[in-house]
């Protein structure tokens, strides 16, 4: 049953990149409440509340306690792994400041300055935010981690970070490196209101096409493909014209989205080498297959077996790497569960009919 290995290898694929990033929710605290937390040196009881990122539960208070004194308290859930906001001028990482602060092994609240993409870029006990001494501090209780700081400012930039940073992975003595985020969103906020919303990220839609495009053509497509051609060759030959139509229809869909991952890629010079080389290792694996369907033997042929053989052995890498890649693109993409889910929901149906079609098949042999 090679068909129904292969769908179960790609349902495996959906749960372990699923499982990686699990729904949080802040249920141990709200706006609604004022949780009495030990450990924060100043009275959070008026400050405004709001949720600003619902997918990973983050929770901001804030007040402006004096005339140029702005009090922040950020809390999230304790996913062992630490939590950031930055301040921005243009609602992107690079040139702003951060307040990280984690509970783990040690417990620490620094400012970094974040230089660049890479971990050697982001400065420890730098930037350009003026945090008011003895004020900060980072704490777990309830299951949440807490994170308060004191910024000396008349008006904080209203253009805001978010991180969560990989499990177990926390910054330690003597350089205080920071290991790069695993999730990130850049907002804004209104000060006055409190009102917060998500910044359009820059080639956002040239982004969705590229994601859209490689989802629909790689992954969802060129698996119907397959099984297709495994399960409905009784309908000779109209599973051949089906089967090469939407193969056909996939690799061109396929083909636009990565000639938009490669505008995009040169546009914001993105640091995504290994997305970039799967995308263009999926690229010559479908070119080779169209190849060999134009160079396709006869029927009668004795080397048609062995290119066979070929076109269903290059056809299943392609479709693995190509699930692999999309899962990775949305990790990178920070596009959140919704997509993981979306997508690892047709994957599982599809695996569903091909057990369905396959024990359909070996039944009537």
């Amino acid at each position: 049953m090679p068909t129904s290995f292969f769908f179960i290898t790609l349902l495996l694929l959906f749960i372990i990149f699923t499982s990686h990033t699990p729904f949080v929710n802040s249920e141990t605290d709200s706006c609604s409440s004022s949780p009495s937390i030990n450990g924060i040196s100043f009275d959070i009881t008026k400050f405004h509340c709001f949720s600003v990122w619902d997918a990973q539960g983050f929770i901001l208070r804030y007040q402006q306690t004096e005339s140029s004194l702005w009090s922040f308290v950020l809390s999230a859930p304790d996913t062992n792994a630490y939590i950031a906001i930055g301040f921005s001028s243009n609602g992107k990482m690079v040139g702003s400041s951060a307040i990280v602060g984690w509970v783990g092994s040690n417990v620490g609240i620094k400012q970094y300055y974040l230089g660049g993409r890479l971990s050697s870029s982001v400065e420890p006990n730098k930037g350009n935010l003026q945090v008011l001494g003895n004020t900060s501090a980072a704490l777990s209780q309830s299951n949440r981690i807490y994170m308060a700081f004191q910024l000396n400012t008349t008006q904080p930039q209203s253009k805001l970070l978010y991180a969560v940073g990989p499990q177990g992975q926390f910054p330690s003595s003597p350089e205080f490196r920071l290991s790069q985020h695993d999730y990130m969103i850049s907002t804004r906020i209104d000060y006055l209101t409190g009102q917060s919303g998500t910044v359009q990220t820059p080639y956002s839609r040239l982004r969705m096409s590229h994601g859209v495009l490689n989802m629909l053509g790689w992954g969802v497509l060129m698996p119907i493909g397959v099984i297709v051609a495994r399960y409905f060759k009784q309908f000779d030959p109209t599973w051949f014209y089906v089967h090469v139509s939407i193969q056909s229809g996939g690799f061109i869909l396929g083909l636009g989205g990565v000639v938009c991952g490669l505008v995009l890629n040169d546009r914001i010079n993105a640091n995504v080498v290994k997305h970039k080389a799967l995308g263009i290792v999926i690229l010559v694996l479908g070119c080779l297959q169209v190849t060999a369907f134009l160079a396709r033997p006869d029927k009668v042929s004795k080397v048609r077996k062995y290119w066979n053989w070929y076109h269903y052995g290059v056809g299943r890498v392609l479709i693995a790497l190509a699930v692999v890649n999309v899962f990775y693109g949305i990790h990178l993409g920070n596009a959140g569960n919704g997509w993981n889910a979306g997508f690892g929901a047709v994957l599982a149906f599809l695996f569903i009919v091909a057990i369905v079609l396959e024990f359909r098949k070996w039944a009537t042999k």
